[in-house]
């Protein structure tokens, strides 16, 4: 097994190292991913489109509104 750290000066005890080498593997994972957006609502576009008309008392009133 090769060895990547290496202690220059002092006497780290191996609690110490130990500690050293979990902060360093933490930063080595890198970045989470986002979590995926949602649309929001008022931005949708399908908003603007009517639901479909059907036949009923009053169908001819809702043919003109959008």
């Amino acid at each position: 097994m090769t060895s990547h750290l290496r202690i220059v000066r002092g006497d780290a005890s191996p609690e110490e190292i130990a500690a050293l080498v979990a902060v360093l593997a933490a930063r080595h994972v890198g970045p989470q991913p986002s979590p995926a957006r949602r649309r929001q609502t008022w931005r949708n576009p399908a908003r603007g489109m009517r639901k479909p008309v059907l036949p009923g008392k009053s169908a001819w009133r809702m043919s003109a509104l959008p």
